[in-house]
């Protein structure tokens, strides 16, 4: 909440002055969480409200066609609001729905994937209803708590940043990650503690949890089960961070690309080869790709450590990451899992180029998702199945898998 009295030195003050107090109708809930409503026409945005509810909420920004406001009291709740069980939740920025109930989440989040496809790219047909996470909370198998350089005279704060500032929240526990995490952060905070000397200023602490137990090192080997498989990493690369969901992704995104007949399989940013390996029982040949060298090396080990011989890892160039692949494009299909930002120009022009008869996008940002999906839809490419996944229960973050397929 900004409580600070003095504006900004950059404040507009139009069309409120500073802490300007007003009664808003919340409608929607925005793609980062914020309820959204209207005052006198004009759109205001109220973290921590919730659609149809009549709040009371003080203005503190103004921008060209809408206004930010910190929530000062609920005058009408809505039914779907409950009690967060995280007592730092509305300070601590990790979440921004744990004041709204689970089967309503869901319904919010298909509805925000709906609007970012019609919006961003033309896309009017159905979205299927988010599958949840089997835990609504306690799911979180990694995360990342920052500190600030320990001192003698205080304590050290260990936690997340606060709403809306690079603050640090001290988090004695968090509720969305394992218990396992949450018995270990006491014993990791004494470390620090115990350690200050020798941090020359703040840092970030790793706590993943694992077949190993909890570990704290980036470059300890961490080792994940998904279905049958077993995934071994660098514990502090990239995993998806939700065990108990994962799985039934994974046999999506894998039914998905081997229907209609596809024989070959390409795993574009294939990370560790999660995709890959999995698919591996149902294409007779499959590929991974991925520019990282250390993502490659665990996805070869994980196709020993597996047994699987049908999967090709390969290093790809920026410039030609198709370039070692002879697979027939019309019995293919590309699994694409890029990071937040979405696919390169490079990437997105070589893909449409290679032209495989199926792509299964898998993001967890619906915009830049959506973004790709009207160039994939310009290339004659289209959409069969929008599938999202509750990975990030609590959270505005939702995991999508969309379907593309182009005739023949």
């Amino acid at each position: 909440m900004n409580i600070n009295r003095q504006p900004p030195r950059n404040f507009n003050p139009k069309p409120y002055p500073y802490h300007t107090e007003v009664t808003v109708d919340i409608e929607s809930l925005g793609s980062l969480g914020s309820g959204v409503g209207r005052h006198d026409g004009w759109v205001v945005m109220v973290p921590y409200s919730l659609p149809g509810e009549t709040v009371r909420a003080r203005i503190w920004r103004n921008h060209g066609n809408h206004s930010e406001a910190d929530l000062i009291e609920v005058l009408t709740p809505s039914s779907d609001r409950v009690e967060p069980e995280c007592p730092l939740f509305g300070s601590c920025g990790g979440c921004q729905y744990q004041h709204l109930a689970y089967a309503a989440q869901l319904d919010w989040k298909q509805q925000q994937i709906a609007e970012q496809l019609s919006r961003l790219a033309g896309y009017e047909a159905s979205v299927e209803a988010v599958v949840p996470s089997p835990l609504e909370y306690n799911y979180r198998s990694k995360i990342t708590p920052h500190f600030q350089k320990p001192r003698d005279d205080k304590p050290t704060a260990i936690g997340f940043h606060r709403q809306d500032s690079r603050a640090i929240v001290d988090i004695p526990a968090c509720p969305i990650a394992t218990t396992g995490i949450n018995e270990a952060l006491p014993r990791e905070r004494e470390n620090i503690r115990a350690d200050r000397k020798r941090y020359r200023k703040g840092g970030t602490l790793l706590l993943r949890e694992a077949q190993e137990g909890v570990l704290t090192d980036p470059n300890a080997v961490a080792s994940h089960k998904v279905g049958e498989l077993v995934f071994q990493f660098q514990a502090g690369e990239f995993f998806q961070n939700n065990p108990y969901i994962l799985p039934a992704m994974v046999d999506h995104v894998v039914s998905q690309a081997s229907a209609g007949g596809m024989r070959c399989l390409v795993d574009a940013y294939c990370g560790v080869g999660v995709f890959c390996l999995s698919a591996s029982a149902v294409f007779d040949r499959l590929a991974g790709v991925e520019i990282s060298t250390i993502a490659i090396h665990w996805a070869n080990a994980n196709a020993a450590i597996n047994g699987i011989d049908n999967c090709q890892f390969i290093i790809g160039r920026a410039e030609e990451i198709f370039g070692g692949i002879d697979f027939r494009p019309r019995e293919t299909a590309v699994v694409v899992d890029p990071p937040r930002k979405g696919c390169d120009q490079s990437f997105i022009e070589q893909l449409l180029a290679f032209g495989p008869r199926r792509i299964v996008y898998v993001s967890c940002h619906p915009a830049s998702q959506a973004r790709d999906l009207a160039t994939f839809a310009a290339s004659s490419y289209e959409i069969r199945c929008v599938q999202p996944f509750d990975l990030f229960p609590q959270t505005r973050h939702t995991e999508c898998v969309v379907t593309l397929e182009r005739e023949w």
